[in-house]
């Protein structure tokens, strides 16, 4: 199966309708919504996720029967619908609402996620904006860009490449292990400017636009990393783990750097991993 741009715009026009049923009704009503912890007090779960994955789910299984579905929700009740899904002829992998620490908090920086892949190889990415109303998309060949009803198409692309001390990073060192943590902290000021949203959605988006120049991931759910790491690549940017190993997103540990190209992420990879000096 391949899929094209029209296959990547009907899911925006779809994502956008769950979007304005299930999220936004919900949004900055904190007294009506349903809030619960999943593994810590960071990672929450609303009414508002649970109702937009079963929405987003049932649409792509009328759109495409019989893809395999894998949404963050789902997944956190039953960790083995993980499995196989990397050998799947046709997956979709969901993230209802991606920053929901965001959205419980009244703050618009939110989004939803959903990537296709086909026998574990990413092939379409879509990255909604519920508040502004937009979709950033890419097709594995076709490029990325924004899509928003009646307005024209923008393409995407990746920042050129600038010093290591003029990169505006986004970088998320918070599931970093010891001692790489202090490592990594410690080179933050080495680069132009650091900061983190709490959403990959917006944080991908950013990036593939050359808002940003670098994102630096260590946790990696595929529903957080999946369409963004597309977004990206189709936008012109180099990524890998930290190793210099390819990403894949059955690949849940190794961390994620991306880039403008690859001597950016080399040059962006020495840096950050330098070891700080004891005296």
């Amino acid at each position: 199966m391949t899929f094209s741009s029209k296959d990547a715009i009907t899911i925006a026009e779809m994502l956008a309708d769950v979007a304005q049923r299930e999220v936004m009704p919900r949004f900055r009503k904190v007294r009506e919504l349903e809030v619960r912890e999943k593994t810590s007090s960071f990672d929450v779960v609303t009414d508002a996720d649970l109702a937009a994955e079963r929405a987003i789910s049932e649409s792509l299984s009328q759109l495409f029967p019989g893809a395999a579905i894998i949404g963050e929700e789902k997944a956190a009740r039953d960790a083995t619908v993980l499995e196989g899904f990397a050998s799947a002829e046709l997956a979709f992998i969901v993230d209802p609402i991606d920053g929901t620490k965001n959205f419980v908090s009244g703050l618009p920086l939110f989004g939803i996620m959903v990537a296709a892949t086909i026998r574990g190889e990413i092939v379409l990415a879509a990255i909604h904006d519920p508040v502004c109303g937009d979709t950033a998309l890419a097709v594995r060949g076709e490029g990325a860009w924004l899509e928003a009803d009646g307005r024209p198409r923008i393409e995407l692309h990746v920042a050129p490449a600038v010093p290591v001390s003029e990169m505006n990073a986004i970088i998320g060192t918070n599931f970093l292990p010891e001692p790489l943590r202090t490592t990594v902290n410690g080179n933050l000021s080495r680069l132009g400017m650091s900061s983190w949203l709490r959403c990959a959605a917006h944080e991908y988006r950013l990036v593939a636009a050359g808002h940003c120049d670098l994102l630096f991931y260590n946790k990696l759910m595929p529903w957080d990393h999946a369409a963004g790491w597309l977004l990206h690549r189709e936008a012109g940017g180099y990524s890998a783990h930290f190793d210099g190993s390819a990403y894949r997103p059955d690949h849940l540990t190794g961390g994620l750097i991306c880039a403008p190209d690859k001597e950016s992420w080399e040059r962006a990879r020495q840096t950050l991993f330098q070891p700080r000096s004891t005296e």
